[in-house]
C-alpha cells in the first residue's frame, strides 16, 4: 500500500511562495493520478491541482490557475505544488492523493496523504 507523506508547508505573507512535495513510499507512483486537494476551516474540501499518471494532462481550479503549478518526478516518487503569489484565501490544509490513471476527484481517490498546513497572512 502506497503511503504518501506532504511537506513544504508554512506561514507565508501574501504575494509569497511556497513549494509543497508528496512524497511516496511503499510503492511507486508510476500509473497514479496524482492531485492536490485543500480543505480551510468551515469549508468543503477542493481539488485545487492534478496531473495525470502520463504527465501530459493537467487540471487547475480556476481560483489557483496562473498561479499554482503541479508537477511530477516518477524517479524520486515525488508530486510537487508550486505556489506563487499566494492570498490569505488559500490558506488551508493542503493534501496529495493518488487515483488509478484517472485524475483524483474529492470523491474518488484511492490514498490521501495526512496533509500540511498553509497559512497565509495578509
Amino acid at each position: 500500500q502506497v503511503q504518501l507523506v506532504e511537506s513544504g508547508g508554512g506561514l507565508v505573507q501574501a504575494g509569497g511562495s511556497l513549494r509543497l512535495s508528496c512524497a511516496a513510499s511503499g510503492g511507486t507512483l508510476i500509473n497514479y493520478s496524482m492531485g492536490w486537494f485543500r480543505q480551510a476551516p468551515g469549508k468543503e474540501r477542493e481539488l485545487v491541482a492534478a496531473i495525470a499518471w502520463t504527465g501530459v494532462s493537467t487540471y487547475y481550479a480556476d481560483a489557483v490557475k496562473g498561479r499554482f503549478t503541479i508537477s511530477r518526478d516518477n524517479a524520486k516518487n515525488t508530486v510537487y505544488l508550486q505556489m506563487n503569489s499566494l492570498k490569505p484565501e488559500d490558506t488551508a490544509v493542503y493534501y496529495c492523493a493518488t487515483r488509478w490513471r484517472l485524475l483524483p476527484t474529492v470523491n474518488d481517490y484511492n490514498v490521501r496523504g495526512q496533509g500540511t498546513q498553509v497559512t497565509v497572512s495578509s
